[in-house]
């Protein structure tokens, strides 16, 4: 089975964004002083973390979606990107106001960021290929 070349453009940081989230999503959800400076004391703060962890998986499983069905990719592709790009906007916002965080969270940024503004770009390039597309078809 050989894997076009435009179907690997078009889906590869989806394929990345699932290897990261859905992990991470269960750190969240049920270790994260495991991996984080973060110690949760209460009931409440459990609860935020579990639905922190359900909307992780819940994006997870849209972009799987997109990546096995054409007809869900647009729709995996806009997500992907409004997620990627507002949890790096939201970094950056916090570099600044905050300060420095550690190493793994200045990490984070610079990938979030990267995959969100690739994700645009794709989006940007499938449209071209779409028009393309038609235009040779009239």
């Amino acid at each position: 089975m050989k894997i076009a070349k435009q179907h690997i453009i078009t889906k590869i940081h989806l394929i990345i964004s699932v290897l990261i989230v859905v992990p991470v999503s269960f750190v969240y959800g049920f270790n994260p002083s495991s991996e984080f400076d973060i110690n949760l004391n209460t009931i409440d703060e459990h609860n935020f973390f579990k639905a922190i962890m359900g909307l992780y998986l819940g994006f997870s499983i849209l972009w799987i979606l997109g990546i096995f069905k054409a007809n869900y990719l647009k729709l995996a592709l806009v997500t992907n990107l409004i997620f990627m790009l507002g949890l790096g906007f939201g970094r950056v916002l916090s570099l600044f106001l905050d300060g420095i965080p550690t190493f793994g969270y200045q990490f984070g940024t610079l990938a979030e960021l990267f995959l969100g503004f690739y994700g645009l770009w794709v989006l940007k390039y499938q449209s071209d290929e779409d028009r393309v597309s038609s235009n040779i078809l009239k």
